[in-house]
């Protein structure tokens, strides 16, 4: 999930669309389209055989047992988000206390906002990749040879709380649903510190959460004629510690785990969590981000919103000096440092292209 430039996609030649393509809804509502233009297409390889795993397998974290259940529960659930952590850099949270209606109600502000005209959409494009609200498509236009078959509507959220003033209403839910999700990924990311053996509030003071960067991202991937041709988003993993995800009930994500695509299912009330670069940099490596992908599909329009929680934009990330002092001997930094939003701007501003971003800072072995 990252920052995107809001660029007019270029003109194309089909007779029956608009000259000029701000959205890809537009695209895929214009009468009459069977095929995908040429700038859409990727090569087949690309996408890659994926496999749906047994029921079960994904990691399932009971979030009600991390914050209330017993000290027996509660170690046991630290133990499996450390496990999640390493084996998936990706799990699933149930029982966060976030109602449903607020989640239906999230995902219809959203709809709403993707349903205004385009001229409307327009006034809150954004230039630079660190405006606070952003709306746009495809990823980043500037540098890209061929477009992903996505609209986006990306906004910060915290420290400083910004929204679209359009449509009416958005403000008030995305407040109240970015406040009750920053709560869900503090209370996370304290398992995860005891998980990695050190101080529940470890990586909260690190990271300075307490200003750590907060940015609300919908996705919007509309029917596609030709979703074999296409990519809602390429493989790619996230900047910051984690993201926590919410669908529409049409999937479409996939991630990576063992070298194999994964196909991860819809399920209701429930949040899809997936591991950052700077989590991997601060646990050195303990800890993986975890590669992922948006597919489309022909069937139907899929909606995501993704909130994704970092460090403060000063905060220079890099190894936990605790994780690299042992019994067994002092363990070398796999990473060095950089300034939170230094890493932010460089990720935005290129292609996405899997862990290009997280492989700049990776010290390699000599």
């Amino acid at each position: 999930m990252a920052a995107e430039t809001a660029s007019p996609l270029p003109s194309n030649t089909f007779p029956s669309q608009p000259t000029k393509i701000t959205s890809i809804k537009t695209l895929a509502e214009s009468p009459g389209l069977t095929s995908i233009p040429a700038t859409y297409t990727f090569t087949p390889d690309l996408h890659g055989q994926a496999t749906s795993v047994p029921e079960g397998s994904i990691p399932v974290i009971d979030y009600s047992l991390l914050i209330s259940g017993t000290p027996g529960q509660r170690s046991e659930i630290v133990h499996e988000l450390g496990r999640a952590c390493q084996d998936w850099g990706f799990f699933m949270v149930i029982n966060h206390g976030v109602p449903q209606k607020l989640l239906s109600s999230i995902l219809d502000g959203c709809k709403g906002f993707f349903d205004l005209a385009e001229e409307e959409k327009q006034e809150f494009k954004g230039n630079n990749v660190l405006d606070p609200i952003r709306s746009g498509t495809s990823f980043n236009v500037s540098v890209e040879k061929a477009f992903y078959w996505r609209d986006f509507l990306k906004v910060f959220v915290h420290p400083v709380f910004y929204s679209p003033t359009k449509p009416a209403g958005l403000s008030e839910i995305s407040l109240e649903y970015s406040q009750r999700v920053r709560e869900i990924a503090r209370g996370l990311l304290t398992g995860i510190s005891e998980s990695l053996g050190l101080e529940g509030s470890y990586i909260e003071k690190a990271m300075d959460l307490e200003r750590g960067k907060q940015i609300f991202i919908a996705n919007l991937y509309p029917t596609c004629p030709q979703p074999e041709l296409a990519m809602g988003m390429p493989p790619h993993s996230d900047h910051g510690l984690l993201t926590l995800l919410i669908q529409n009930g049409i999937g479409g994500l996939q991630i990576q785990h063992k070298g194999k695509w994964v196909n991860v299912g819809t399920h209701s009330n429930s949040f899809l969590v997936n591991t950052g670069d700077h989590l991997e940099i601060l646990s050195n490596g303990r800890y993986k981000s975890v590669l992922h992908r948006a597919m489309v599909n022909s069937k139907g329009t899929r909606m995501s919103i993704a909130m994704a929680h970092g460090p403060s934009l000063d905060s220079v990330v890099s190894p936990a000096p605790e994780l690299l002092v042992s019994s067994k001997g002092d363990e070398p930094a796999a990473y060095i440092g950089m300034k939170y939003k230094d890493y932010l701007e460089l990720q935005q501003s290129n292609k996405l292209d899997g862990k290009s971003c997280l492989d700049r800072v990776r010290i390699s072995a000599v």
